[in-house]
């Protein structure tokens, strides 16, 4: 696990792309992101076809050039936008196969909502283990229980110093203070940043906080 994460780990989730003038606004997105200091950046589309997704993508990529850029789910459509990496769930490839596909170069995340799927994690090869969701969250879909930020210090107990933790799901700047004190390497932030009226704004406000 040689990657470094920066404190926030922003998640565009589709559900906050406006359906009209998609295109100009992912550009202006991502353009105004790259500017505000993103270094990493997760896009995440569960509904969407695969061309609608390449197509996101693929504006990302010329708006975000210095960016690493992860891909949720879909590891053929991050190989054909040339993004950096892929964040795999249960389900999907495991992040062994993924790494073959991408290349040894790929940053590879994987997620986790108990210990046991920690564990599990954690011997997957995986860059990184998102882990919660620590808080309800209304970007993304799950039967899991909120695990709070005792969870949090649970899931870095069982983890040890080592390995890179994503706390995930529901995270306010209010609340993320105490989840990186709890033992998360970093935040995932989605709605937090991404339903803001000025998303790199407000990015440079948790970054400030933050970092």
């Amino acid at each position: 696990m040689g990657i470094l994460l920066p404190k926030v780990y922003p998640i565009l989730d589709s559900s906050c792309i406006p359906a009209s003038g998609r295109e100009a606004f992912l550009e202006r997105l991502g353009l105004s992101m790259t500017d505000a200091g993103v270094r990493l950046l997760e896009y995440r589309n569960k509904i969407g076809t695969d061309a609608e997704v390449l197509a996101d993508a693929r504006i990302l990529r010329s708006a975000m050039s210095s960016v690493k850029l992860i891909m949720d789910d879909r590891v053929d459509v991050a190989m054909a936008a040339r993004f950096d990496g892929v964040h795999v769930d249960a389900g999907d490839l495991t992040p062994t196969d993924a790494r073959f596909l991408l290349g040894e170069e790929a940053t590879v995340g994987t997620s986790a909502s108990d210990e046991a799927e920690l564990l599990a994690a954690l011997n997957s090869g995986a860059d990184y283990v998102a882990f919660g969701p620590v808080f309800p969250t209304a970007t993304k879909q799950t039967a899991a229980r909120p695990i709070g930020i005792e969870g949090v210090r649970r899931f870095r107990a069982v983890a040890g110093a080592g390995p890179l933790l994503v706390a995930a799901a529901g995270i306010t700047l209010e609340t993320a203070p105490g989840i990186l004190e709890a033992g998360a390497d970093a935040v995932a932030v989605a709605a937090g940043i991404f339903r803001a009226a000025d998303p790199a704004a407000e990015f440079r406000r948790w970054m400030a906080v933050l970092e």
